[in-house]
């Protein structure tokens, strides 16, 4: 139906979305199943009943999350949190990422026979969007006051000098790496948040009698965290306010030739920008956060003033959570906000003016004219949210396997609002063909390679699943329960006399002795004091060999299943094979008739050699 009203341009996009919509009700009920593996095995995971346990967790002291201010705490205190963090962090994480990375795959092929279906069906076969770049854009023709014959036409047509050319694009890449430069400045003013109000979090949250009923949930971490991730969506959403004009603006003054040029350029520029933007801080909470931390007396600082920040005891990947679930959601609640009350705003408050017409002097082709143009970068926009989800659903799903579960949920919405905006909102866009959804299809390719390798790192240097494989077949000494034992092994000791005055906690009133942190260090009795143990090298070497293995299994896999899959089906391959025939067939027969003609006229020699010219064209198109 879109197609037949909008043209096959928006009937594409629209295929592509519900095609979507139907492959993540796969993803989101494998989410859901592993979410709630998690859910039922919280009472089991062996690592939260020793922290919580008062005679384990409860007795180990730990080191101070900030300097001077912050005291000694017990482990016992971030109960909760451990136990919310085990319904992410657990073995069905690993089978979920690996099945992601096949889904992808599975997607993007069964998609390729879908978009070739819909091309022999609304008879696009012989469609080439090459034909477009013949077209030239209007703006182009303005601008460029010089000529030269193209050799394709053979007729003289306005052209952009080399020169010009290198000075624009020097001008358009320059403007792009001093914006992506703003994000990652943007994000450092984050972290800097992040490691100021640390501190003050920490200190609050000892010290505060009010805040001890939430404060085994609410961890310093995790209300850093939260509070933090909501600041940068804030951050995120004004840069993309800005960047999206100032994209549009250097694409013009780049003048490209056509239509479908100007269309990729400013495709690859909004991508990139939206890519460090949306992305960057979960980066930053997956591989950067707690992995340069330092320990005890040699702590690691930001500009020689803020100390890093530590991870949670129960491990980074909550935060991971937190702050994907923040950003996403914030994002499509977000979206659809701006797509489908502020042009419904627009719309009412341009038809103010007509309310005390009559009928007759407000005709319906006016109010229809008097609705927001959807533009030429109408579709744009809504391809590049969608594929901005994606990247939220692939890249970091192993932090969050409910992700695909609410990008299925907003889509249902999405593609409801989508049509009720295009037909009630908007005037109606002027038909346009395409066989495929372009550039985009490239996009989504290389974040599908993308999204196993950072899997990949997230399972193993983010989640505690490799640290605990490790103690689990070398190091457990308890044959009856392997796991038991683990949280003590995984924290090392510190003496607190060893405190340089710049970390020493300005009150110890229990006069502790020792205090643990989150590291694997030799104690400080050992001749290799608080130096790295054999424990440590033997975990980093399984992360890097589970790095390499999975990510060989899954690409073996992955381009396996692409080469299965053909990406046109045979039965459309077969009918555009017959097409070409019976083509072929119609023409012979149209020739032959009109050999046949010319021999009834008496140029027998010729017509020979033309009939003979005419059979084995046909025998060759019968070949093909």
């Amino acid at each position: 139906v879109f197609r037949k009203y909008y043209g096959e341009k928006i009937g594409i996009y629209f295929a592509w979305l519900g095609f979507y919509t139907e492959m993540l009700f796969l993803a989101a009920v494998v989410g859901l199943i592993c979410f709630l593996y998690g859910l039922f095995t919280m009472d089991e995971n062996m690592s939260s009943k020793e922290i919580c346990d008062p005679a384990i967790g409860g007795e180990i002291i730990m080191c101070p999350l900030c300097d001077r201010d912050c005291e000694y705490w017990r482990l016992n205190t971030t109960c909760e949190s451990s136990q919310y963090s085990h319904l992410f962090d657990n073995v069905a994480t690993l089978f979920f990422a690996i099945f992601m990375g096949i889904w992808v795959t599975l997607f993007l092929e069964f998609w390729k026979r879908r978009q070739a279906r819909l091309k022999y069906e609304w008879d696009l076969v012989d469609f080439e969007e090459e034909q477009q770049q013949l077209q030239l854009r209007p703006e182009y023709e303005a601008k460029c006051t010089q000529k030269k014959r193209n050799p394709i036409t053979q007729e003289m047509e306005p052209y952009l000098p080399l020169t010009s050319q290198a000075v624009r694009f020097c001008i358009s890449g320059a403007t792009v790496l001093f914006w992506v430069s703003l994000i990652i400045a943007s994000m450092i003013a984050v972290i800097v948040y992040r490691l100021a109000v640390y501190a003050a979090f920490a200190s609050l949250m000892e010290n505060t009698q009010t805040l001890q009923p939430i404060s085994g949930l609410l961890t310093p971490q995790l209300a850093t965290s939260v509070t933090a991730s909501c600041l940068n969506f804030v951050m995120i959403m004004i840069l993309n306010f800005f960047y999206e004009r100032i994209a549009i603006w250097i694409t013009d003054m780049e003048i490209p030739r056509t239509h479908m040029e100007y269309e990729n350029r400013l495709t690859m520029k909004m991508f990139l920008f939206q890519f460090v933007n949306y992305y960057s801080s979960c980066f930053y909470v997956a591989f950067f956060k707690g992995k340069f931390v330092g320990y005890p007396g040699a702590y690691t600082y930001m500009f020689n003033r803020w100390r890093n920040e530590e991870c949670d005891p129960a491990g980074c990947l909550i935060e991971l959570t937190t702050q994907l679930t923040i950003v996403m959601a914030g994002k499509q609640i977000w979206g659809n906000i701006q797509e489908a009350i502020v042009p419904w705003i627009c719309n009412w408050w341009g038809r103010r003016k007509a309310r005390n017409n009559p009928e007759n002097l407000y005709s319906r082709w006016e109010q229809d004219h008097d609705l927001q143009t959807f533009g030429a970068l109408g579709l744009f926009y809504e391809y590049l949210e969608m594929v901005i989800q994606f990247g939220f659903i692939t890249l970091f799903v192993a932090s969050f396997p409910l992700a695909p579960l609410l990008a299925l949920m907003n889509n249902i919405l999405e593609i409801r609002v989508d049509s009720w905006k295009l037909t009630t909102q908007y005037r109606r866009p002027v038909a346009a063909k395409a066989h495929s959804i372009g550039v985009w299809q490239e996009i989504l390719n290389g974040m599908a390679i993308l999204s196993v390798v950072t899997n990949a790192f997230i399972v193993a240097f983010t989640s505690d699943m490799i640290p605990r494989l490790v103690y689990y077949y070398a190091y457990s000494e308890n044959e009856d329960s392997p796991m038991s034992g683990y949280i003590n092994n995984s924290l090392s000791v510190f003496q607190i006399s060893d405190f340089p005055e710049r970390n020493e906690p300005k009150v110890n009133s229990e006069n502790f002795v020792i205090c643990r942190y989150r590291d694997y260090r030799y104690p400080p009795d050992h001749e290799k004091k608080y130096l790295h143990t054999m424990q440590f090298w033997h975990i980093l070497a399984a992360k890097l060999a589970f790095i390499i293995i999975m990510e060989h299994v899954v690409f073996i896999v992955k381009f396996f299943v692409a080469w299965m899959i053909p990406d046109v089906p045979a039965d459309v391959k077969a009918k555009i094979k017959r097409e070409k025939y019976l083509t072929q067939k119609i023409l012979h027969e149209y020739e032959l008739e009109k050999l046949k003609e010319r021999l009834c006229q008496g140029d027998k020699r010729a017509t020979e050699k033309e009939f003979i010219a005419t059979e084995g064209r046909m025998e060759l198109s019968r070949a093909m």
